[in-house]
């Protein structure tokens, strides 16, 4: 089978490049195993922000909107007080 030990070196030639091919293409399908993985990690980290920007902007209109109540509120009050201010006056000075 083997005449010449040329034979044998283009044998472990052929064996060799066979292995490498083979190391060559289980690195390459663990690669793009990783990359796939990789774009699924920021399709769903951008996703999240998304949501996340999200619920901070309705959090800044309702806060926004609520400013405006407390505001109104604010006013309301003040009247109030200034009303129980000039009852307890009048109710002071008939005494």
């Amino acid at each position: 089978m083997f005449e010449t030990s040329q034979d044998i070196l283009n044998l472990v030639k052929t064996i060799s490049i066979f292995v490498i091919s083979v190391l060559i293409s289980w690195i390459l399908f663990y690669l793009a195993m990783i990359m796939h993985n990789l774009f699924s990690l920021i399709k769903e980290t951008r996703e999240q922000l998304k949501k996340i920007d999200e619920l901070v902007s309705l959090a800044k209109e309702k806060i926004e909107h609520s400013t405006t109540y407390l505001l109104l509120i604010g006013e309301g009050v003040k009247k109030i007080a200034e009303l129980a201010h000039e009852y307890m006056s009048k109710k002071r000075d008939k005494k």
